[in-house]
Protein backbone atom coordinates (compact mmCIF):
# COMPACT_ATOMS: atom_id res chain seq x y z
CA UNK A 1 0.00 0.00 0.00
CA UNK A 2 1.21 3.53 -0.81
CA UNK A 3 -0.31 6.91 -0.31
CA UNK A 4 -1.60 6.37 -4.09
CA UNK A 5 -3.62 3.23 -2.70
CA UNK A 6 -1.96 0.54 -4.81
CA UNK A 7 -3.72 -2.85 -4.29
CA UNK A 8 -2.70 -5.61 -2.50
CA UNK A 9 -3.24 -9.18 -2.18
CA UNK A 10 -3.55 -10.14 1.97
CA UNK A 11 -2.62 -13.00 3.63
CA UNK A 12 -5.79 -15.03 4.93
CA UNK A 13 -4.20 -15.14 8.00
CA UNK A 14 -3.04 -11.94 10.29
CA UNK A 15 -0.21 -12.42 11.89
CA UNK A 16 1.53 -9.42 13.55
CA UNK A 17 4.90 -9.74 11.15
CA UNK A 18 2.14 -9.29 8.34
CA UNK A 19 0.23 -6.49 9.82
CA UNK A 20 3.92 -5.03 10.00
CA UNK A 21 4.97 -5.57 6.62
CA UNK A 22 1.76 -3.70 5.52
CA UNK A 23 2.33 -1.14 7.26
CA UNK A 24 5.59 -0.91 5.71
CA UNK A 25 4.50 -0.87 2.26
CA UNK A 26 2.43 2.34 3.53
CA UNK A 27 5.18 4.22 4.86
CA UNK A 28 4.29 3.37 8.50
CA UNK A 29 5.39 1.57 11.49
CA UNK A 30 4.25 -0.90 14.04
CA UNK A 31 5.10 1.05 17.45
CA UNK A 32 3.54 -1.23 19.85
CA UNK A 33 1.14 -4.03 20.23
CA UNK A 34 -1.11 -5.39 23.14
CA UNK A 35 -3.92 -8.05 24.06
CA UNK A 36 -6.78 -6.07 25.58
CA UNK A 37 -7.41 -8.99 28.05
CA UNK A 38 -4.67 -9.11 29.33
CA UNK A 39 -3.30 -5.72 29.66
CA UNK A 40 -6.51 -3.97 30.48
CA UNK A 41 -6.21 -1.51 27.22
CA UNK A 42 -9.10 1.13 27.62
CA UNK A 43 -12.46 0.51 25.85
CA UNK A 44 -11.36 -2.28 23.98
CA UNK A 45 -12.47 -6.06 24.57
CA UNK A 46 -10.16 -8.88 23.63
CA UNK A 47 -8.51 -9.35 20.47
CA UNK A 48 -5.18 -7.52 19.44
CA UNK A 49 -4.47 -4.05 19.38
CA UNK A 50 -1.96 -2.52 17.01
CA UNK A 51 -0.28 0.68 16.92
CA UNK A 52 0.78 2.23 13.99
CA UNK A 53 2.65 5.21 13.45
CA UNK A 54 4.91 7.37 10.94
CA UNK A 55 7.85 5.94 9.45
CA UNK A 56 11.39 7.59 8.24
CA UNK A 57 9.26 7.20 4.56
CA UNK A 58 5.93 8.49 6.22
CA UNK A 59 6.77 11.97 4.79
CA UNK A 60 7.66 11.80 1.30
CA UNK A 61 4.35 9.37 0.78
CA UNK A 62 2.29 11.76 2.30
CA UNK A 63 3.70 14.41 -0.28
CA UNK A 64 3.13 12.23 -3.07
CA UNK A 65 -1.07 11.56 -2.00
CA UNK A 66 -4.23 13.26 -3.40
CA UNK A 67 -4.14 14.57 0.21
CA UNK A 68 -1.30 16.74 0.05
CA UNK A 69 -3.28 19.40 -1.72
CA UNK A 70 -5.90 20.01 0.56
CA UNK A 71 -6.23 20.63 4.57
CA UNK A 72 -5.15 18.27 7.27
CA UNK A 73 -3.20 16.41 4.92
CA UNK A 74 -1.72 13.75 7.72
CA UNK A 75 -4.96 13.26 9.36
CA UNK A 76 -7.40 12.78 6.07
CA UNK A 77 -4.46 10.71 4.90
CA UNK A 78 -4.06 8.24 8.13
CA UNK A 79 -7.55 8.09 8.04
CA UNK A 80 -8.03 6.76 4.10
CA UNK A 81 -4.51 4.50 4.36
CA UNK A 82 -5.23 2.91 7.53
CA UNK A 83 -8.95 2.62 7.56
CA UNK A 84 -8.14 0.83 3.98
CA UNK A 85 -6.11 -1.73 5.73
CA UNK A 86 -8.87 -2.21 8.41
CA UNK A 87 -11.21 -2.90 5.77
CA UNK A 88 -8.83 -5.15 4.14
CA UNK A 89 -6.88 -6.85 7.26
CA UNK A 90 -10.52 -7.51 8.84
CA UNK A 91 -10.23 -5.07 11.94
CA UNK A 92 -11.38 -2.01 13.07
CA UNK A 93 -9.53 1.37 12.46
CA UNK A 94 -9.07 4.30 15.19
CA UNK A 95 -7.22 7.67 15.21
CA UNK A 96 -6.03 9.67 17.56
CA UNK A 97 -8.11 12.56 16.14
CA UNK A 98 -12.17 13.28 15.17
CA UNK A 99 -12.95 13.41 18.39
CA UNK A 100 -14.39 14.37 21.25
CA UNK A 101 -14.45 11.22 22.80
CA UNK A 102 -10.84 10.67 21.76
CA UNK A 103 -9.59 7.06 21.28
CA UNK A 104 -7.36 6.57 24.60
CA UNK A 105 -4.35 6.10 22.72
CA UNK A 106 -1.79 7.49 25.33
CA UNK A 107 -3.37 4.45 27.77
CA UNK A 108 -2.84 2.20 25.00
CA UNK A 109 0.96 3.23 23.91
CA UNK A 110 1.57 2.63 27.84
CA UNK A 111 0.00 -0.57 27.60
CA UNK A 112 1.78 -1.91 25.11
CA UNK A 113 4.86 -1.58 27.22
CA UNK A 114 7.08 0.13 24.75
CA UNK A 115 5.95 3.61 25.49
CA UNK A 116 7.04 5.46 28.26
CA UNK A 117 6.67 8.48 30.39
CA UNK A 118 9.39 10.50 30.23
CA UNK A 119 11.20 13.17 32.75
CA UNK A 120 9.27 16.23 30.97
CA UNK A 121 5.44 13.99 31.45
CA UNK A 122 5.89 14.02 27.51
CA UNK A 123 5.39 10.08 25.73
CA UNK A 124 8.94 8.39 25.23
CA UNK A 125 9.12 5.76 22.73
CA UNK A 126 11.63 2.85 22.71
CA UNK A 127 12.72 2.99 19.11
CA UNK A 128 11.62 6.76 18.14
CA UNK A 129 12.17 8.85 21.57
CA UNK A 130 10.10 11.85 21.96
CA UNK A 131 9.07 12.37 18.07
CA UNK A 132 6.50 9.84 18.50
CA UNK A 133 3.48 10.65 16.00
CA UNK A 134 0.81 7.78 16.40
CA UNK A 135 -1.52 7.60 13.69
CA UNK A 136 -3.47 5.42 13.93
CA UNK A 137 -4.63 1.60 15.57
CA UNK A 138 -6.13 -1.11 14.38
CA UNK A 139 -7.98 -3.65 16.40
CA UNK A 140 -8.38 -7.24 15.34
CA UNK A 141 -11.12 -9.47 17.05
CA UNK A 142 -8.86 -12.28 17.24
CA UNK A 143 -5.91 -13.09 19.63
CA UNK A 144 -2.20 -13.76 17.62
CA UNK A 145 0.94 -13.32 18.92
CA UNK A 146 3.11 -10.32 19.52
CA UNK A 147 6.30 -9.70 20.42
CA UNK A 148 7.29 -10.54 24.54
CA UNK A 149 7.99 -6.91 25.27
CA UNK A 150 11.14 -6.71 27.65
CA UNK A 151 12.74 -3.44 27.67
CA UNK A 152 12.76 -1.04 29.74
CA UNK A 153 12.31 2.79 30.03
CA UNK A 154 15.15 4.36 27.70
CA UNK A 155 14.95 7.13 30.46
CA UNK A 156 16.17 4.68 32.69
CA UNK A 157 19.99 5.25 32.56
CA UNK A 158 19.81 8.41 30.59
CA UNK A 159 21.37 11.76 31.91
CA UNK A 160 17.86 13.46 30.54
CA UNK A 161 18.74 16.55 28.29
CA UNK A 162 14.91 16.69 27.53
CA UNK A 163 14.82 18.76 31.35
CA UNK A 164 16.97 21.51 30.29
CA UNK A 165 17.50 21.79 26.49
CA UNK A 166 14.11 23.60 26.14
CA UNK A 167 15.64 27.45 26.10
CA UNK A 168 13.21 28.71 27.85
CA UNK A 169 12.62 26.03 30.04
CA UNK A 170 8.56 25.29 28.84
CA UNK A 171 9.75 21.64 29.35
CA UNK A 172 11.38 20.44 31.86
CA UNK A 173 11.08 17.99 35.34
CA UNK A 174 9.13 19.69 37.96
CA UNK A 175 6.19 21.70 36.07
CA UNK A 176 6.34 19.37 33.28
CA UNK A 177 5.22 21.62 30.24
CA UNK A 178 4.47 25.14 30.23
CA UNK A 179 2.35 25.56 27.44
CA UNK A 180 2.10 29.12 27.45
CA UNK A 181 5.77 29.95 27.61
CA UNK A 182 6.45 27.83 24.97
CA UNK A 183 3.80 29.65 22.64
CA UNK A 184 5.07 32.81 23.69
CA UNK A 185 8.53 31.65 22.60
CA UNK A 186 7.46 30.22 19.33
CA UNK A 187 6.56 33.49 18.63
CA UNK A 188 9.71 35.02 18.78
CA UNK A 189 12.95 35.10 16.43
CA UNK A 190 14.76 33.08 18.71
CA UNK A 191 11.71 30.49 18.25
CA UNK A 192 11.99 30.43 14.84
CA UNK A 193 14.49 27.57 15.21
CA UNK A 194 11.84 25.49 17.41
CA UNK A 195 9.62 26.48 14.53
CA UNK A 196 11.31 25.07 11.11
CA UNK A 197 13.25 21.99 12.78
CA UNK A 198 11.60 20.89 15.71
CA UNK A 199 11.07 21.07 19.65
CA UNK A 200 14.65 21.01 21.02
CA UNK A 201 13.48 18.95 24.00
CA UNK A 202 12.48 16.57 21.95
CA UNK A 203 15.27 16.42 19.49
CA UNK A 204 17.59 15.91 22.52
CA UNK A 205 16.20 12.80 23.20
CA UNK A 206 19.27 10.43 22.36
CA UNK A 207 16.72 7.81 21.25
CA UNK A 208 14.76 10.55 19.04
CA UNK A 209 17.13 9.82 16.10
CA UNK A 210 15.65 6.64 15.44
CA UNK A 211 12.89 8.42 14.35
CA UNK A 212 14.92 9.46 11.02
CA UNK A 213 12.46 12.60 10.91
CA UNK A 214 12.61 14.53 8.17
CA UNK A 215 13.10 18.24 9.66
CA UNK A 216 10.10 19.55 6.73
CA UNK A 217 7.58 17.12 9.19
CA UNK A 218 8.67 18.78 11.97
CA UNK A 219 8.09 21.99 11.02
CA UNK A 220 4.57 20.96 9.27
CA UNK A 221 3.75 20.03 13.15
CA UNK A 222 5.40 23.12 14.42
CA UNK A 223 2.85 25.12 12.12
CA UNK A 224 0.19 22.84 13.39
CA UNK A 225 0.38 23.71 16.98
CA UNK A 226 1.48 26.99 16.60
CA UNK A 227 -0.29 28.49 13.28
CA UNK A 228 1.23 31.91 12.69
Amino acid sequence: MTGQSTPLTYAPAISYGWVGRVAHQAGLIVMGATHPRKSGAKGLDGGTLVLLGAGSAFWSVLKTSPEWQGPDPVDRWSARVIGQMAQELGGQAHFPFGGPPYAPFIDWALKSQRTFSSPVGALVHDTVGMMISYRGALHFPQEFDIPEVTTASPCVECPAPCTTTCPVGALNNQDFYDVATCHAHLSTEEGQTCMTGGCLARLSCPVSAGADRDPEQSAHHMRAFHPS
